[in-house]
């Protein structure tokens, strides 16, 4: 089975959400041309710009879709590079690992924290808004990323301790 361009995605994405091409292009404020090339596949890595203006109504990750053209790195448990970094790793370097990986997750969540009161104020402009949001997006998509490398690296600790009881 192939595997989807992004602009299969973002078509199939798009039609989900109930909206024409006209009527996304709008909302998302790009030409109906930009998006009839990107679903086509005419254009097949879209300007990241556009990926975050498109990703708002579609229900897509911005991230999700730049690792689809290549311009992100997937970082989940599944992408065989971060898995087998940690696969090699012994069991005090596991630890090490899990405790910068939390202090990552506890940073990331003050950030996110100080940008959401940010919103609130009263006389923040519309470019700073966006800016906040954007960065909420990001930071709480690494926090999720961050959560499945500390559930890897438990589980890796468990095998490490069983092997090593073992012997």
């Amino acid at each position: 089975m192939q595997e989807k361009k992004i602009g299969e995605i973002i078509a199939e994405a798009r039609e989900k959400a109930g909206y024409s091409q006209r009527q996304l292009a709008k909302e998302a404020n790009i030409s109906n041309a930009e998006l009839s090339k990107i679903e086509s596949g005419e254009r097949e890595v879209p300007n990241p710009k556009t990926l975050r203006k498109i990703s708002k109504f579609i229900n897509v990750n911005y991230n999700d879709m730049m690792y689809k053209i290549g311009l992100g790195m997937e970082v989940s448990t599944l992408n065989p590079f971060i898995k087998a970094y940690y696969e090699k790793m012994k069991l005090d370097e596991l630890n090490e690992a899990e405790i910068n990986v939390l202090g990552s997750i506890e940073n990331s969540t003050k950030l996110v924290n100080a940008c959401k009161e940010n919103l609130e104020k009263k006389n923040i402009l519309e470019s700073e808004k966006e800016l906040l949001l954007h960065t909420i997006e990001d930071t709480e998509y690494q926090i999720n990323t961050s959560r499945e490398i500390v559930n890897l690296i438990q589980s890796l600790k468990v095998k490490e301790r069983n092997k090593n009881a073992k012997k």
